[in-house]
Parts: C-alpha cells; sequence; structure tokens
C-alpha cells in the first residue's frame, strides 16, 4: 500500500503548515504531518466514562517541523512538540508546546530552519550543531523521562535534556545537572523512582567514544568511560537493580568514510558479533564485564532483572538492521527502509557467574516501543506492551497493540479500527489500586488517518482485548510521533 497523498486526504492537513503545499515527502503528510500551532484545551468530550481512580498526565514526544526544511527531510528532523493529556477527577485536558531548545529558539529568531537534517551535509554557515554527527539541531524530539518531580525531554543523537513542566507542557529549561553535564544525554536514559537516581549513556564520533553516567537524588554525577572500539550508535540501555547494560552493536558509521570523508554511512556488519557491557550501578571501568551475543541491533529495551547467576534483558531485536532502500522512492529510498522498522519480541541471558550468554525469540510478529508499569523496573516483570507495526506500509504505523505474559508465554492483542493508528502506550496505575503488575490503564493518542482527528483512548491494562473504555475526543490532530511517559498524580501534587 502506498503512503496516502493530499489528494488523497484533503482534510487531513487543514490544520497544517502553509508551506507544506508543495512537499512531497511522506513524512511531512498524512498522519505525520505538522500542525502549525500550539493547542490548548479543557474539559474534553468523552465517548464512555474516564474512570475516576486515573490520575496523572500522559506526555508524549514527537517531531513537529516548524519551519520549511532547510534540505532533504528526515522524519527525526523535526522540531519536539510535546502533547499532554491530563487527567483529574474524571475530567481531561490537553496541550500540545514546542520543546524550546537553544535551536528551537534560534531558528524562531532567524524565522527559517537553518540546519540542514540528518540527510543533509554540514553547513559552515549554520550555528553550531550538536549530537554525535556534532552539526545537527538538537530538537530533543525523541523520549520524555521522569526525574525528580520534572519531565525531560530527550533526543535520539544525544543533546542536553529539556525540563518540562508536566502540568503546563512549557518548557523550563535545560538540564545540565548544576553544570556537571560535560557530554551529551542519550535518547533512553532510565530513573530510578525509589532512589530518586538517573542513569545514562553518552556516545560520539570522538574519544571516549562511550560514556557511563549516574546521577545522585542530590544531584552528584559520577562517570565511566566505557572501552569501545570506535564510534557506535546504541540507542537504549537496560537497568537491573544492580546492573546497568551497555550496548556495543555492529550497525554503526562505515569507519573508513567517517575517517577519510567526514560522512556518515550508517552500515551493518554481520561478522561482528552484538557485545554488552554489563557494569555494577556504581561501579568503575574495571568493573565492566562483556558479554557477546548474535550479530543484531536494539532500539528499545523492555525490562532487565536479575535471577540468580543470570541477568536477563528483555526487549525488541531488530530482524533487519540494513535494510534495501524501497524502490520507487527517490531521494527517500532509504530513510523510507528504515523507518518501516522490523523487530520482534526477544531474550538475552547473561550468566555473570560463567561469562555465558543465552538468547531466544519470545514472538514472531512485528512489534516495537514496549513499555512496562514502571513500579518493577530492573524487577522480575511480567507483563510488557508493546505496539504492533504492519509490514505491508510504506511509512511505519501502529496499528494495535500486544500485551505479553512472559510468565505464561501467552498475550493479548488489540486493533485498532480501520483506518486509525495509535502511539507509544504507557502503562498508568491505577489510584488506590491492587498493586498487581497489570492494575491500571494504557493510555495512547489514536489518530484517524483519512478524517484526519485524533482521540485519546483509555484501556484496561489487565484486559486491552476488551478495548477502550473511554474515547476522549481531542480538537486537534496530532501528528504520529515517538515515545512518551505517565506522570502520576502524586508526582503533580494531586494526591
Amino acid at each position: 500500500m502506498n503512503a496516502p497523498s493530499r489528494k488523497d486526504f484533503p482534510r487531513l492537513e487543514r490544520d497544517a503548515p502553509a508551506w507544506l503545499v508543495d512537499v512531497d515527502n511522506p513524512y511531512l503528510r498524512g498522519l505525520y504531518a505538522p500542525v502549525k500551532s500550539e493547542t490548548t484545551a479543557e474539559d474534553l468530550d468523552v465517548i464512555g466514562e474516564i474512570p475516576a481512580d486515573l490520575c496523572g498526565a500522559y506526555m508524549r514526544n514527537g517531531p513537529n517541523q516548524a519551519y520549511p526544511p532547510a534540505s532533504k527531510h528526515h522524519w527525526f528532523d523535526g522540531d519536539g512538540m510535546v502533547h499532554t493529556v491530563a487527567f483529574k477527577d474524571g475530567k481531561a485536558s490537553y496541550r500540545s508546546r514546542y520543546v524550546q531548545t537553544d535551536h528551537f529558539k534560534l531558528n524562531a529568531e532567524a524565522g527559517r530552519e537553518q540546519w540542514p537534517g540528518y540527510m543533509g551535509h554540514p553547513d559552515p554557515n549554520a550555528p553550531p550543531g550538536a549530537g554525535s554527527d556534532g552539526w545537527l539541531k538538537d530538537s530533543s524530539n525523541t523520549d520524555l523521562i521522569v526525574h525528580n518531580g520534572e519531565v525531560l525531554a530527550l533526543w535520539y543523537q544525544a543533546g542536553v535534556p529539556v525540563r518540562i513542566d508536566p502540568a503546563t507542557g512549557e518548557t523550563l529549561g535545560p538540564q545540565t545537572f548544576g553544570g556537571q553535564l560535560q557530554r551529551q544525554v542519550s535518547a533512553h536514559a532510565k530513573t530510578d523512582p525509589e532512589t530518586g537516581e538517573m542513569f545514562f549513556f553518552d556516545y560520539n564520533t570522538k574519544p571516549p567514544y562511550m560514556t557511563y553516567h549516574v546521577v545522585s537524588p542530590d544531584g552528584r554525577m559520577s562517570t565511566v568511560e566505557i572501552d569501545v572500539p570506535g564510534p557506535r550508535l546504541p540507542h537504549d540501555m537496560a537497568l537491573s537493580k544492580n546492573y546497568a547494560i551497555l550496548h556495543d552493536l555492529p550497525l554503526f558509521w562505515d569507519p573508513e568514510l567517517l575517517k577519510t570523508r567526514g560522512l556518515h554511512k550508517v552500515t551493518f556488519y554481520e561478522d561482528i558479533p552484538s557485545r554488552f557491557a554489563v557494569i555494577p550501578r556504581y561501579g568503575s571501568a574495571e568493573d565492566v564485564r562483556w558479554f557477546e551475543a548474535e550479530p543484531g541491533y536494539i532500539y528499545h529495551v523492555t525490562n532487565a532483572y536479575e535471577d540468580g547467576d543470570w541477568l536477563i534483558m528483555e526487549g525488541c531485536r531488530v530482524t533487519d538492521p540494513c535494510p534495501d532502500s524501497q524502490p520507487g522512492r527517490g531521494q527517500y529510498a532509504r530513510m523510507m527502509a528504515f523507518l518501516l522498522l522490523k523487530a520482534r519480541f526477544h531474550r538475552w541471558k547473561f550468566n555473570l557467574k560463567t561469562g555465558e550468554t543465552k538468547e531466544e525469540w519470545l514472538d514472531d510478529r512485528n512489534a516495537e516501543f514496549p513499555t512496562i508499569n514502571m513500579d518493577v523496573q530492573g524487577m522480575p516483570s511480567r507483563y510488557s506492551y508493546h505496539v504492533s507495526i504492519p509490514t505491508d506500509r510504506e511509512t511505519m504505523v501502529f496499528d494495535g497493540l500486544i500485551k505479553y505474559d512472559t510468565r505464561t508465554g501467552r498475550s493479548q492483542s488489540l486493533r485498532f479500527e480501520d483506518g486509525w493508528y495509535g502511539s507509544e502506550s504507557p502503562f498508568a496505575p491505577r489510584l488506590n489500586g491492587t498493586g498487581e503488575e497489570d492494575d491500571g490503564y494504557l493510555v495512547s493518542f489514536v489518530s484517524n488517518e483519512a478524517e484526519g482527528r485524533s482521540e485519546i483512548h483509555v484501556i484496561d491494562a489487565a484486559d486491552i482485548e476488551a478495548g477502550p473504555i473511554a474515547r476522549v475526543k481531542l480538537p486537534v490532530r496530532v501528528p504520529a510521533g515517538f515515545h512518551s511517559t505517565w506522570v502520576p498524580g502524586s508526582e503533580m501534587g494531586w494526591v
């Protein structure tokens, strides 16, 4: 099936900026078209009933390009916009706000896009860039994590975290941990809600190629250099009760092209094993133990936990790390192939006593963007919630949800109605719940492709097959995006 065009869905982009009229990029049209303005809406209409014990804020990040691209546009280039739906006392409100990074502000002052983008080339006339490439716009458009009562917006290329007020969605400023942040923060950091600590890594094209960091509850930061052979492209990490797991995977920039021509060509080296650095949470470089596994790539980890001598990591292993370009898509052929994202649920087991590695597939369906009940992060967990991704489209969409039960091997699935596509769906614990791991809700933006409208679906996490128990109608379309988080009402002073 071809990606929808403007003529196919004339209503879809009514709320998009006028400069999109002549743009032929599939990831700037249809479900992916940016909206032209920020929105605030209170007391939203609901089909069904919002549970009284759902209290907190669902926040999702994603690209929303503010100005015409300066060159070929990659979906990852879009300016970060956080969409927030707050639930309190059985009512819902909505806010969308740009992430006010330093680079976003510079573009606003200039009234145009000044950086060439992921598929462009370094521009000597552009302001100083960021990221592991060193010349891109830091858009903070990728992930959101909760840390010490604030939400931090993160960027896939590793950048400076941006503090977001969960109640208003407004940007509070960069988070440099009192000036201690001398490196950058990866797209997917981890926080421990019990200890108040934050764990993250950084990667770069210049030594040290990878570093590991811990931020204490009182803001003190420690740094450990991780010994990898050259520039790498890790995307996520794992955290158990006592260990962090960092990834050295055989998908990275071609070292010769990077060294001799400064080109960032991503290549998969199928003869190089995947390597995992296991380090005690508060360990040193000397404490790192390396484990090898089958060559592959991982975008997103589900959870990690310890079981006797075994350290277990679950996540989504990519089945085609470096796919062939999509035929007939011209300058966007390679981008569209990579963005389709083919991955399956997978488990890795590292024996801390013997050094042995075991791994196994847990399912054969194409599923990604996993979430869990954050109360069990780093602990033995039973349930995870993934989006299902069809493989018969040219662009990446989420057509349903899958709930995995790793204790029994069973699963539940929910497919959205035809023409509706969802978002990553975090787990929201039920207020004053039973404490059971799946006693709560999944919350997701769901958009109708043909009609150009969006809703919030609230789903009982214990029985996702029953479908949404509440559908919150939104006054505006929410473009397709990336990662989300749930901010409990207790973090916002509501309970």
